[in-house]
């Protein structure tokens, strides 16, 4: 936020706000002297002539300067004032000043009526005897005092003390210049960008009504505008003439950070400009005693600008809410956000796009830009400075009067070296972090930026930073912030400035980070690796060098990432040329995906090792001997193609992920691993030769995966007593059967996928003592014939996934799991067997998804009773041979979505619930009930057309929608939305029907009406279709002769968006006329007036379509009378007509439509 500072010439020209003029003998030690100090109090620059001889005709030239020099004049006139020339002289200078510099000039009568000095009666005429006497060579002299004491006497604005005591007098007077000078000291703030919302955010956190003292900080990172804001808070609040906002004192403290070691002397600045005394206290101590004791019952206005904690500056400056009387308010900046964070905060934020222009345009251009070429590269330098103040102020005032080649050439050059201005401003935030806190923000500015937390924070820990209080008060000073994706993030320039001070230490030869490539290719080729050198990360797609000779310099390396994307044809990384004899020792950080080399070098002994990720590697082992590692938590060997057996876990007892994935020659697990009592997760999936796996001797265990381990034929022994919410993936094992015993103990399984298991025959009833088991999947299991009968104990599960098995009897206790909110036996596999459900008898309470699809499910094969499943969402009963289904399907209350496709032996569409959503039917069906659905089931929204190849029913199906419509008019009018009237067709193609005549792709349509458009009765209104996400569109109707007056506009918000909707729909609306229609803006006019309907939309809208729609279309009723005359498939050629309705002429299409009964073709409401 740019401070722009006062600028006109006015204001530049003023070296006074007042000047005093006044009878000497009359007011100097009474009226005039207390003026003066409350005008110097108040901080209005005051002159006074303090030598005041009031002698000689003519006033000094420095006295006349000062007139000319001063925004108001005070003109106090007493008894005597007349009687000076001096005073008359210089009151004709005041007011030839007043008309010649536009000054003000305020007169105060002090114990002399007005019309006295205007027409010089009483003691004015007694002084003007005498002038006229000893001056009567001066006529002309003497007739300028009397025309300006006529003039000075007739403004507005003066003061009486008649009637007002001096004090009220002079409030009046003091008041009146303040807030004068208040205005114009305030203009400067039209020039700051974005000042208005922040300041009403800061005065609803300062409450100024509330008679209490209240702190309030601005916080945000360097170079965003704190200082700014506070100081147009600041000035704005001494503005206000309220009696709440009248403070008896204000002081602001600028840049406190840069006193460093002097809060004594801020102590004493701030008490003498809120005493209005000289405060002269020689330590901090005395300095916090006396702001506790003297302010305490003093209304003060205080802003401490730029604070840390360093030298306590809040403790001495503002450390207890009783230092201060009632109304006090005190104001904080800082980037330091804990220092604050018991009070209300202002959080200040980069600019916006259109602010971070604005801002930009006023340094570099003083206004607006308009040349093209300076226009593109005003955006190259805004979208670099990311919208902070500083970066646009000093870049800005860079380029100002500069031509377009010295523009491209510092664009260039700010993208690789950054501004030294804008960095040291910065740097500032980092200067004030703990050393350990600078290590971990220059981690974070190199490497992490963007990045998982989780992850990161894994990597930090390793390193000894004390991450989490390190990674606070990161956040708290505006260094980084937590994305609502838990991403670590920082400002473009903030992350330069970390860098930069990294390539500092390069150009002295002790660089401590690499993160370029070309940079860590240059290291290897020149063999520099330093002692210096803590941390590389760099991701490439080319083939890395690796070079021993730099490795071995860099001993304290503790993070090395070298992650390479390039492939190889069998699957593993191509990265490095060479082989690689030395590791640091002092790594915790190693990702070195297609290691090279058969195993670590021997010498390799990484104590604090915490991650080791060689996925995509060469190895056969990863070391001989056993290894004490005891800070290492994680392994990622997966993709090791040529790995045979796995390293000795002995000493590695805090080991807590293992991932073994893709190792195709991975014969066996070593039999140590039972020691890694820690262990979370182990994935094996895809161990192709696994034959042994250890006894898992682990309470920890989270996760156990061994999918596709087609050798396995064994299930793993499983001594000890899991830890709750264990997961067990066996899918597609060679597993033959599963031990009974196991499952009596292991009574914290959640999920047991035992998918694909081809020999599976049956499952133990022991399974049924898994009541912690919430996810069951037994899909493909090929020779699975039954459940246990007992399954109905498993008093947690929501899930059982048994598609593709042999199961056609589910036990009746099926029906006790109360919780199973998906159940799925689909694609039952006997041939000539036919699936039955058991009786609900009120059970399955939280169901919500039934498959039973192609389950050979015949008449009686539904349970009767299939409507008591209350909560069920979704019956998916497609591919069966039923005629006829369950009365009681009606009382599904809940259903929205039921599919009914394939069912060839279905004679009639049973009686549905209301509230129905989806139906998918087959085409035959969807034609024969179409008008029936659409006029009944006013919630059906869905229709879906699979064969995206037959246009011919699509166009019949929006034909359709749009010739029953009608019978939606009363709910569209009733409605406050048009969501009762849209209705969306699934079509993989996303097309829109040929008959609506204006199609385009752009965010509005317009369309030309033609004469006599609309008939009463039969026109029916604007036929709306369109792709994508509608959020809302607003409709104009233009008249003829371009009336604006007279235009009928309205925004129409869309409801319909429901979880069912994919981009694959058409959807369908109709804004009737009554819609727009407003008489009161018509002006006498009919629809026919009007000759332009014109549609904007918002949101994502991919195409559109609009057509007129009238009742008894003749394009509609051409189609339905097709179908009259063939109720079986439609085969029909492609024909045009051209039919005059009305004076109007509509071309329409009928095409040819055909459903094949041989072929499934699958339609959804």
């Amino acid at each position: 936020m740019a401070s722009p500072s006062p600028s006109s010439s006015s204001s530049a020209r003023w070296s006074y706000d007042v000047f005093l003029s006044f009878r000497g003998e009359d007011t100097r030690k009474t009226f005039t002297s207390h003026l003066y100090e409350v005008l110097k109090d108040r901080g209005i620059k005051t002159f006074q002539d303090e030598k005041r001889l009031e002698y000689g005709a003519t006033i000094p030239e420095e006295l006349s300067k000062a007139i000319e020099e001063s925004q108001f004049a005070i003109v106090v006139f007493s008894k005597n004032y007349a009687t000076s020339r001096w005073c008359l002289n210089e009151l004709v200078k005041i007011m030839e000043c007043k008309t010649q510099f536009r000054q003000t000039v305020i007169p105060i009568f002090y114990d002399v009526d007005p019309s006295h000095v205007r027409n010089q009666k009483e003691s004015f005429a007694k002084a003007f005897e005498e002038h006229e006497t000893k001056y009567k060579d001066d006529a002309e002299g003497i007739q300028r005092w009397r025309i300006a004491l006529n003039a000075a006497a007739n403004l507005k604005g003066s003061c009486d003390n008649r009637d007002k005591s001096d004090a009220d007098c002079i409030r009046q007077i003091v008041g009146q210049i303040s807030s004068k000078l208040c205005k114009i000291s305030l203009s400067y703030l039209q020039n700051i960008v974005g000042i208005d919302t922040h300041l009403k955010k800061i005065e609803s956190l300062l409450e100024i009504g509330i008679n209490d003292v209240r702190i309030v900080g601005i916080c945000g990172m360097g170079g965003v505008g704190k200082t700014t804001i506070a100081r147009a808070m600041f000035d704005t609040l001494l503005v206000r003439r309220d009696s709440s906002y009248q403070f008896d004192g204000a002081c602001f403290l600028e840049d406190i950070k840069e006193n460093k070691g002097r809060i004594n002397s801020l102590q004493n600045t701030l008490l003498s400009k809120l005493l209005r005394e000289k405060a002269e206290y020689n330590n901090k101590e005395d300095g916090k005693h006396q702001m506790a004791s003297r302010l305490r019952s003093k209304k003060v206005l205080i802003v401490l600008d730029d604070i840390d904690d360093k030298d306590h500056y809040l403790e001495y400056l503002a450390g207890d809410l009783d230092w201060f009387g009632n109304g006090s308010r005190i104001i904080v900046t800082t980037r330091d956000k804990h220092l604050i964070e018991k009070f209300g905060i202002h959080l200040v934020t980069a600019l916006t796009g259109h602010e971070a222009i604005q801002l930009f345009n006023q340094y570099a251009f003083g206004k607006e830009v308009s040349d093209e070429h300076f226009k593109k590269l005003s955006l190259e330098v805004v979208k670099y400075a990311k919208g902070l103040p500083l970066a646009l102020r000093v870049l800005g005032s860079s380029l100002r009067n500069r031509g377009i080649t010295v523009w491209k050439s510092a664009i260039e050059q700010m993208k690789n070296n950054p501004n030294s201005k804008i960095v040291e401003n910065l740097k500032i935030s980092y200067d004030g972090l703990e050393p350990i806190q600078q290590e971990m923000f220059l981690d974070i500015a190199c490497f992490f930026r963007g990045k998982e937390k989780g992850a990161i924070m894994q990597v930090l820990k390793s390193c000894d930073c004390g991450a989490e209080y390190g990674l606070d008060v990161l956040i708290e000073r505006s260094l980084v912030f937590i994305t609502k994706y838990s991403k670590i993030e920082m400002h473009d320039l903030i992350q330069e400035m970390g860098r930069y001070i990294v390539n500092l230490q390069k150009n002295l030869g002790e660089c401590s980070r690499l993160w370029l490539t070309k940079d860590f290719e240059e290291m290897m080729i020149n063999n520099t690796g330093t002692m210096a050198m803590e941390a590389i990360w760099v991701s490439t797609y080319s083939t890395l060098r690796i070079s021993n000779e730099a490795m071995k310099n860099m001993k304290r390396l503790r993070i090395l990432y070298i992650d390479n994307w390039t492939w190889s044809s069998d699957g593993s990384y191509i990265t490095h040329d060479g082989s690689i004899e030395y590791l640091s020792n002092n790594l915790r950080w190693f990702v070195l995906p297609g290691y090279p080399r058969e195993s670590l070098p021997s010498t390799f002994e990484p104590k604090m090792l915490v991650h080791l990720k060689l996925s995509g590697n060469s190895l056969r082992y990863l070391w001989m001997e056993t290894k004490h590692l005891p800070s290492l938590r994680r392994i990622d060997l997966s993709r090791s193609k040529r790995l045979m057996r796995t390293p000795d876990f002995t000493g590695m007892p805090n080991l807590e992920y293992l991932d073994l994935t893709w190792c195709s020659n991975l014969e066996e697990v070593h039999h140590s691993l039972g020691c890694c009592r820690k262990l979370i997760r182990l994935d094996l999936y895809n161990c192709k030769s696994l034959m042994r796996f250890p006894c898992v001797n682990v309470e920890s265990l989270e996760y156990l995966g061994l999918e596709y381990c087609d050798s396995l034929e064994k299930f793993p022994e499983i001594h000890r007593r899991m830890k709750p919410e264990i997961q067990i993936h066996m899918g597609d094992s060679g597993i033959r059967e599963l031990p009974s015993s196991y499952f009596q103990y292991q009574t914290h399984i959640t999920k047991l996928d035992l998918s694909g298991i081809r020999n599976l025959v049956a499952l133990p009833s022991s399974i049924c003592r898994l009541k912690s088991l919430v996810r069951l999947n037994v899909w493909g299991c090929p020779k699975l014939e039954s459940l246990p009968e007992e399954i109905g104990d498993l008093d947690n599960l929501e899930e059982l996934d048994a598609k593709c098995t042999l199961i056609s009897r589910p036990p009746s206790s099926i029906v006790r799991l109360n919780k199973l909110k998906i159940l799925s036996f689909s694609s039952f596999g006997y041939d000539g067997v036919h699936f039955e459900f058991p009786p609900v008898a009120e059970g399955l309470h939280s169901l919500e998804h039934l498959d039973l699809s192609y389950c050979n499910l015949i008449d009686g094969g539904l349970p009767e009773d299939i409507g008591s499943l209350s909560s069920l969402k979704e019956l998916c009963l497609d591919g069966n041979n039923f005629e006829h289904l369950p009365r009681s399907i009606a009382q599904l209350g809940a259903l929205q979505i039921l599919d009914l496709s394939d069912c060839k032996r279905l004679t009639q569409l049973p009686e549905l619930h209301p509230g129905l959503n989806v139906l998918h039917v087959d085409c035959h069906m969807a034609l024969k009930f179409f008008r029936d659905l659409v006029t009944k089931r006013k919630k059906l929204q869905r229709v879906g057309l699979d064969d995206a190849h037959n246009d011919s029913i699509y166009n019949l199906f929006a034909h359709a929608l749009f010739q029953n419509i009608s019978s939606l008019r009363h709910d569209i009018f009733a409605s406050d939305s048009l969501s009762e009237s849209v209705f969306s067709i699934v079509h993989p193609w996303k097309k829109i029907p040929s008959w609506f005549h204006h199609q385009g792709r752009d965010s509005s349509v317009s369309a030309n009406l033609p004469k006599n458009w609309y008939i009463p009765d039969k026109f029916l209104g604007f036929a709306v279709c369109y792709s994508g996400r509608l959020i809302d569109s607003t409709a104009e109707l233009i008249s003829v002769c371009d009336d604006v007056i007279s235009w009928m506009t309205q925004k129409l918000a869309l409801s319909n968006h429901s979880e069912w909707d994919t981009e694959s729909n058409i959807h369908f609306f109709l804004v009737p006329l009554a819609v727009l229609w407003d008489t009161s803006k018509a002006n006498g006019k009919t629809p026919n007036d009007y000759g332009l309907i014109r549609l904007f939309f918002s949101g994502e809208v991919k195409k559109y379509g609009l057509r007129l729609l009238y009742k008894e279309d003749p394009e509609v009723e051409a189609l339905l009378q097709m179908r009259k005359n063939n109720n079986e498939p439609i085969e029909h050629s492609t024909r045009i007509r051209r039919i005059r309705y009305n004076n109007s002429e509509h071309d329409f299409m009928i095409n040819e439509a055909s459903c094949s009964s041989g072929k499934k073709q699958k339609s959804h409401f």
